[in-house]
Formats: C-alpha cells, sequence, structure tokens
C-alpha cells in the first residue's frame, strides 16, 4: 500500500471541490476535530488550494483510492452557486462507495433545537436556521444567511451569504437564493428555481423560473420539462 493511502483514521475526510467552498469547510471540519486527507474535483487542471493536502484527480481516481482505502472516511462536498443538483450527484455517488456524509455547523452559526435537516448540511459562519425549520439533504445555509421560523426547504439548495427567508416559506428542490435576496413569508418558490442577489420576492415563484429585481420579476421562464 503507498503511503498516501495508509494512514485512513475514523476522523478522516475527504473534500470533493477545490475552489473556494473547500476552503471554507476545511476549518469548520478541523475545528470538530476532523483531518482532511485528500482533495477530489472532476476539473484535472485543478490544483489543491492547501500545500499539505493533495489533490486526487477525478471519479477515475477517486476509485482507485477507494479501493486502496477501506476504512471509514467522512466527506463534504465542497461545491456551491447554482449547482445544487450536482452537489446531491456527487453525494449520492461517494454515499453509494461507502463515505460518510458529514453535517458541518460553524461554532458561530445559530441552530434552533426544533430545527431538522438531512444529511451533507453545511450551515456557514453567523447564519441562523430557527424553529421548526426543515432542511432537506445536501443543502448550504452560507454565511450569515437566514432561515425563519417553520419553513420547508428541499433538498439540493443554496441560500447564499446575507439571504433572508422569513417564516413559513417552502422551497423545493435545487432551488438557489442568491446572495442578500429577500423572500417574504408564506411564499412559494418551486423546485429548481433561481433567485438573483438583492432581489425581493413578494410573490410565488413557478419552479425553474430566475427571478431578479425590486419587487423580484421574472427574468427567464422555465426549462423544465413539463410533467
Amino acid at each position: 500500500m503507498s503511503p498516501q493511502f495508509s494512514n485512513a483514521r475514523m476522523n478522516d475526510a475527504i473534500l470533493w471541490g477545490g475552489t473556494g467552498q473547500a476552503r471554507v469547510v476545511r476549518p469548520i471540519l478541523e475545528s470538530a476535530g476532523m483531518r482532511v486527507i485528500r482533495l477530489f474535483d472532476n476539473n484535472q487542471e485543478l490544483r489543491s488550494p492547501f500545500a499539505d493536502v493533495p489533490f486526487g484527480g477525478g471519479w477515475t481516481e477517486f476509485l482507485q483510492w477507494r479501493a486502496e482505502v477501506t476504512t471509514d472516511v467522512a466527506f463534504v462536498v465542497c461545491i456551491g452557486g447554482e449547482q445544487g443538483r450536482d452537489r446531491a450527484a456527487i453525494s449520492e455517488r461517494l454515499v453509494a462507495q461507502g463515505l460518510r456524509p458529514v453535517n458541518i455547523i460553524h461554532d458561530r452559526a445559530w441552530v434552533a433545537e426544533s430545527a431538522r435537516f438531512g444529511i451533507g448540511t453545511q450551515i456557514l459562519a453567523a447564519a441562523a436556521v430557527c424553529e421548526n425549520v426543515e432542511l432537506g439533504n445536501f443543502c448550504i445555509v452560507n454565511t450569515a444567511a437566514s432561515v425563519d421560523h417553520d419553513c420547508r426547504v428541499g433538498s439540493g439548495v443554496h441560500i447564499m451569504p446575507g439571504a433572508t427567508i422569513a417564516g413559513e416559506v417552502l422551497i423545493g428542490d435545487f432551488v438557489s437564493i442568491g446572495a442578500n435576496a429577500t423572500i417574504l413569508p408564506r411564499l412559494r418558490i418551486g423546485a429548481g428555481a433561481t433567485v438573483g442577489a438583492g432581489a425581493v420576492v413578494t410573490r410565488d415563484v413557478a419552479a425553474g423560473d430566475t427571478v431578479i429585481g425590486v419587487p423580484a420579476r421574472r427574468f427567464a421562464r422555465s426549462r423544465l420539462p413539463r410533467q
């Protein structure tokens, strides 16, 4: 067994995705006593942003590495932006390979005891997840974003920095809420929708639509297939 494969331990983790989100995630993992041992990314031209964490390549290289490392290893998929579907798909493939998804919560985030969330959740610095909120799998509540009481948020959702989700909002799977956007209470944001940065959403958003502006108006219609 080659040296880089020989030292996996119970608190070891890999990161998938080697850009800015990885830099944000690593110190949160380490503050919880975990050790990042390798980084993977489908972009073969990428290099690890960490001098002490080797870049392992893409999926083919990951499978070769996994064949050597049969111990318990955790993972975080560090893909943000509007790529919730990619984040969820990669996460599910890693779970199928026996890796363990980690929920990360920054020590300066606030999460209500009554909040519930699925696997692969990322709640970052100064974020707030309030009473009776439910988050699906593989969601990101980014820096200083807030999700108020009784919201229901689907899987693969990214709530970007500074966004404000008022109470009792329903958000479908794979929605992207832009930085500093505001969604007013009791609205519905359909699956696959995108809310632009700084938008103020005052009415429901259809699945797959993109809305921008104050008040938010449709910028692009849904391209989702009709059911």
